[in-house]
């Protein structure tokens, strides 16, 4: 199990009390390798020095904005980035995902619902490391809904032939509908089972990520005829697939 004092924080905002604030909590809770930028030079350079495993960034910084460095920090390593920002339309949560974050966390918000996010990630990384399995066998985890299939063990998204990116989490989301086809998900169920998260995140970031699903798979992404929408319930994938 991965130890909690081992994983490094990068905080990149430029509020001194939440930064203050954010490393308070999270050393409470077993973190101690927390480190701060409050610039896009002074995270950039953070990200060479230490190659953070989580970063928390604020999208407008004094310096540029938080959704352009995002791509840049994902050039050393690949950290977990979630985004801290004031900022909840939902053009603003489709650039941060579209830009590479995450997650997204607006302001105000809980320090404590932050620690959280932070260890479901970690425990999720942990299940999926424990469960994959070593030798992959042809077909295996491989769903085929008609004009589009899902490769589990390859972590690829092929529509009409074609491979289409899909970033991680948005992959993770599909490849759930994949596996419960017909079944209706609320979004807090969602946020349990995709992110590891009891219904703490925002609402904004399913319906971003099932935006993102359907511009993928759907021939009209604004009149779903896969991933459906069940009013008051929550959402489902048609079942129209045979897994192999």
């Amino acid at each position: 199990m991965t130890s909690l004092s081992d994983i490094k924080i990068a905080i990149v905002d430029d509020e001194p009390s939440i930064v203050t604030m954010l490393q308070m909590v999270l050393r409470r809770e077993g973190f101690h390798q927390l480190y701060a930028a409050s610039t896009c030079a002074e995270a950039l350079d953070l990200a060479v020095r230490i190659v953070p495993d989580i970063i928390l960034l604020d999208i407008m910084l004094p310096d540029g904005s938080g959704l352009e460095l995002c791509s840049k920090l994902r050039e050393y390593g690949n950290p977990h980035i979630f985004f801290l920002t004031a900022k909840a339309s939902d053009l603003d949560v489709l650039k941060g995902f579209a830009m590479g974050g995450d997650d997204y966390i607006t302001k105000p918000f809980n320090p404590l619902e932050v620690a959280a996010r932070i260890q479901a990630r970690i425990r999720r990384l942990e299940t999926e490391a424990l469960t994959a399995s070593p030798v992959k066998r042809p077909n295996q985890g491989v769903y085929r809904f008609g004009r589009f299939i899902v490769n589990e063990a390859e972590g690829e998204l092929i529509v009409e032939g074609q491979p289409v990116p899909c970033a991680a989490q948005v992959f993770q989301l599909l490849l759930h509908f994949c596996k419960f086809p017909g079944i209706v998900f609320s979004k807090t169920q969602l946020y349990d089972k995709v992110w590891g998260i009891n219904g703490q995140g925002d609402d904004s970031t399913v319906m971003v990520h099932i935006r993102r699903i359907r511009e993928r798979i759907e021939i009209d992404p604004g009149n779903p005829k896969l991933l459906v929408t069940v009013r008051g319930l929550g959402y489902k994938l048609v079942k129209e697939s045979q897994e192999r």
